[in-house]
């Protein structure tokens, strides 16, 4: 019955019928695109060799862009892609992929996230990341590499790893959050009752009842107090016990660290007792405090007394109970070696961060004073752990905020600590930063990029001395102004060209314009761009799969500007997977984090101008503390 009625139809009929459709369909369809061949026939020829042999896989930027979508390297990729910003997760990949490639090479970028001096990245949460995912994988590299820890960063790292392992990696995250939410309740919390309203309740009360009253409320809200206390210490001891005992490989790592202090503590009591006293580590300061928060949920000042000292070796501690033994010892290294030494080394001199956070507190003690001495002398304020992009944000909170003189100069003094540290090391030659100020930076990446364009600008020699680029939309060539920072910050944001976009290219061209207007010589060009991004860089190229890097290759050798090619260094801000160029791309860069450090690796052009990724690498994880780390696991 279905197909019946097809009888009545004439062959010839519905071929037409079908005709007719498919030339309808034809008419609405849109037009076929033109063929483009391969990317390779529309580019000059005399681009360089490498130009056209990319055998990497390739993807799209947030803004459509071509990209890499690894350097071909897993080391590498974890060495730019890892950033303060970076979640835990992605983090864990990249390094397990990279330890698959090469351990020993990894071992050293881990420790490379935590260095505070020379050229480390100064990333604290990453590296403590890292160091879980070490514990949990190959512990006895982890364990072997203990004495390594302090020298890249310091020895509260020790506790802070244990502390993790015990509370869990997202503890430190949790209290941060909830620190938050306290002070946004505070600036929210809602508004008093009246003056007037508050004589009207305390009329209708006798003053005598209200003072019992107060007292009784009082009273009770410390002993509750108390009772919480208390019932918190002994979680914390039950959850350190059965950590201890149950957890075979936290137990490894807790013993080896409680060795670690014991023997630096003996050693130190040493040095006290002959009167070395120059010698003394820092281990009685970061060792913890018996009931401080470390030893609540670790239990390991026990640990560490019973090893200064041991039951065997001292007479007195024979036959007594295992429970007196402990807390006799506790006692003991308390008394005897934990005071003692940190009387020893006490000390006028206050670290920087501990600077920025307490100076509020110093104002009140002739701090002021204090300050205008060392503004008219040698600044001897000490800035070499401080990221660059936190002094700046100190001195903008203090200006917000009206604070008192005192915290705007000692955020100035900090730059200039910096700066002159910096400068006696070396000058950057030939060289000149690029800021991506866009609206994909977001917040700090965003401040970083200004605050580390600012100080490429004031590392390099004349005539590039002073000066950056900013770029979103359009880049802007500024001259920064300004005898302060203060002053420079403000002209920064005043002459900057915010956008949407991310114009990377346009950057180029606009060099490659004055370069023509100008005929300047090859030899003249800048030999050194810093490239402060998140490279999620427009899609600004209307070749297929042109990479931005490419781009910049193929324009500048159009302008017969190809063997000016300047050096680029590429530094990643922000968590993305683009990639701009492979491992081996000559005469380029790969960097990321927030610290200033790594410009160390071009002070006065100790890397060569046609350097590729994988040299840089090996650069910045070169030095002797690195030499030392081994692979045991």
């Amino acid at each position: 019955m279905l197909f019946s009625h097809l009888k009545k139809w004439n062959p010839k009929r519905i071929f037409c019928f079908l005709s007719s459709d498919l030339e309808q369909k034809k008419s609405i369809a849109p037009p076929s695109p033109p063929l483009l061949g391969p990317p390779w026939i529309h580019y000059p020829d005399n681009l360089p060799e490498w130009f056209y042999s990319s055998n990497y896989p390739m993807t799209y930027t947030e803004k459509r862009s071509p990209t890499f979508l690894t350097t071909g390297n897993p080391c590498l990729d974890f060495f730019f892609h890892v950033v303060p910003n970076t979640p835990p997760r992605s983090l864990k990949h990249l390094l397990c992929s990279a330890w698959n490639h090469d351990p020993l090479t990894t071992l050293k970028l881990i420790f490379n996230l935590r260095g505070v001096r020379g050229t480390g990245k100064s990333d604290m949460d990453g590296f403590y990341t890292a160091a879980l995912w070490l514990h949990q994988n190959h512990l006895k590299t982890l364990a072997a590499n203990v004495g390594s820890i302090p020298r890249f960063g310091y020895l509260k790292d020790l506790p802070e790893i244990l502390y993790q392992l015990v509370q869990g990696s997202d503890m430190r995250r949790k209290q941060k959050a909830e620190l938050a939410k306290k002070k946004k309740n505070i600036k929210g919390a809602k508004e008093k009752p009246s003056r007037e309203d508050r004589m009207m309740d305390r009329s209708s009360v006798p003053r005598e009842i209200r003072v019992l009253e107060s007292l009784r409320r009082d009273s009770m809200k410390k002993l509750e107090s108390s009772r919480l206390r208390r019932v918190r210490r002994r979680e914390m001891a039950r959850n350190a016990l059965d950590k201890y005992s149950d957890d075979q490989d936290y137990r490894f790592l807790f013993e080896r660290i409680s060795d670690y202090f014991a023997e630096l503590l003996k050693n130190d009591m040493k040095f006290y007792e002959s009167g070395e006293l120059r010698k003394v580590s820092l281990a009685a300061k970061w060792c913890p405090s018996m009931d401080c928060t470390y030893d609540r949920v670790t239990l390991i000042c026990e640990s560490i007394a019973k090893k200064v000292f041991p039951r065997e070796l001292y007479p007195e501690y024979e036959g007594i109970e295992e429970a007196h033994y402990s807390y006799r010892v506790r006692n003991r290294l308390r008394k005897q070696v934990l005071v003692p030494l940190r009387k020893v080394l006490e000390s006028q001199e206050v670290s920087s961060a501990a600077m920025s956070l307490y100076k509020d507190k110093f104002l009140n003690a002739r701090f002021t004073k204090y300050l205008e001495q060392v503004k008219a002398e040698n600044p001897k304020i000490d800035a070499g752990e401080f990221l660059p992009h936190l002094i700046v944000k100190s001195l903008i909170k203090s200006l917000k905020h009206d604070c008192r003189y005192g915290s705007v100069q000692v955020a100035e003094l900090h730059w200039k600590r910096m700066v002159d540290g910096l400068s006696k090391e070396g000058k950057l030659r030939n060289c000149m930063a690029v800021c991506d100020v866009s609206s994909s930076m977001k917040k700090t990446p965003f401040g970083v990029a200004l605050v580390l364009g600012l100080l490429v600008s004031e590392l390099s020699e004349d005539p590039w001395k002073g000066k950056l680029i900013t770029f979103s939309e359009i880049p802007v060539l500024q001259t920064v102004k300004g005898d302060d920072l203060k002053s420079k910050i403000e002209f920064v944001q005043k002459t900057g060209w915010w956008g949407m976009n991310t114009n990377f290219q346009k950057v180029f061209d606009k060099i490659l314009k004055i370069a023509v207007e100008e005929n300047l010589k090859p030899e003249q060009m800048i030999k050194r761009l810093f490239v402060f991004s998140d490279m999620e860089f427009d899609k600004a190229s209307a070749k297929p799969w042109e990479t931005d890097y490419q781009a910049i290759v193929r324009k500048y050798t159009e302008k017969g500007y190809g063997s000016a090619l300047p050096q680029i260094v590429f530094w990643n801000l922000r968590h993305s997977t683009a990639t701009p160029v492979p491992r081996n791309q000559k005469g380029v860069v790969l960097l990321s984090g927030f610290s200033m450090n790594l410009l160390k690796l071009f002070f006065d052009s100790e890397l060569d101008m046609d350097i590729d990724p994988e040299i840089a690498m090996e650069a910045a994880i070169s030095g002797e503390e690195y030499q030392k780390l081994v692979v045991v696991d």
